[in-house]
């Protein structure tokens, strides 16, 4: 088994003739994701990749889609994605950076009053499953390799270096989601950690967080109070950013002394959570060994 994408997932890219969309598009292709529609107002009835472009989403949902990935600029973000939901479909992972926040609100509210919905992102690399062949995103399928350790993080390319170091290990990685860095996302860690409880699949989680926000100060409450039953190991980012500089994504800010390094290690270690000081040291942290 596997959290959000598997062996079920049929997607459609929205944005699929643009650049970054066909490119991506034949890198799931030969990743092995099964890829059954695109779309792009205007353009239906032409091929990429020999995947079939409709210029509606519905059409897409009629062929068997499912899930939705989206390469649209920001300013088309938000219909994009209402028009993927109000469509049916039940995952939606928006790659696109830039969304402006009143838009995000408003999808997060369209898909929790849809029900059913799971929206990955704004801003995020996306989602695979190595045991499955799906990636739902832009990430580099060859870093990644079946195994029991669920992957959950605010940074793409923290994601990238953790799951390497967690496959040259011979660990491997059940799912791997990158949930995005700006102040509002869909898919958080505690809905995350909440869906690998229930994996199977899943024997260990390891949680990438960096400053700004509450999410990690979250997701050590949510692991406390339900008394979590698998191994959780973080990495927070940025312990040396300056209060009041943005580090890299809308979301990662320190403001008045919330939202710290400090504040998020300290909350999850009181959560029973082992913290790793550097990306290396979480394979060791995950094997029980804190000396690492």
């Amino acid at each position: 088994m596997s959290i959000v994408v598997g062996e079920d997932t049929r997607v459609v890219v929205q944005g699929i003739t643009g650049r970054e969309g066909s490119f991506h598009t034949t890198a799931m292709l030969d990743y092995g994701t099964p890829v059954v529609a695109g779309v792009t107002p205007g353009k239906g009835g032409e091929t990429v990749a020999g995947v079939p472009v409709f210029n509606t989403v519905a059409e897409a949902v009629a062929r068997g889609a499912n899930t939705s990935i989206l390469f649209v600029p920001a300013r088309f973000a938000r219909d994009a994605a209402v028009e993927a939901i109000d469509a049916g479909i039940k995952t939606v992972v928006i790659i696109t950076e830039g969304m402006p926040v009143r838009d995000s609100i408003e999808v997060m509210e369209r898909a929790e009053a849809r029900g059913g919905v799971t929206v990955i992102g704004p801003n995020c690399p996306g989602v695979i499953s190595p045991a499955h062949r799906v990636k739902v995103g832009i990430m580099p399928g060859h870093i990644f390799k079946a195994g029991r350790v669920g992957i959950v993080s605010r940074s793409g390319t923290l994601t990238y270096e953790i799951a390497w170091h967690t496959t040259r290990a011979g660990l491997g990685q059940s799912t791997c989601a990158g949930i995005g860095g700006d102040p509002v996302i869909g898919l958080s860690f505690v809905g995350a950690l909440e869906m690998f409880r229930h994996d199977p699949a899943t024997e260990a989680v390891v949680l990438i967080g960096e400053i700004g926000g509450n999410a990690e100060e979250e997701a050590a409450a949510y692991i406390a109070r339900s008394g979590y039953p698998k191994k959780v190991v973080a990495y927070i980012a940025g312990r040396a950013a300056p209060p009041g500089k943005r580090m890299g994504h809308a979301g990662a800010i320190v403001m008045g002394g919330a939202g710290t390094a400090e504040s998020k290690i300290v909350a999850l270690t009181a959560s029973g959570v082992a913290v790793a000081d550097r990306p290396s040291q979480v394979v060791s942290l995950l094997r029980g060994d804190r000396s690492g």
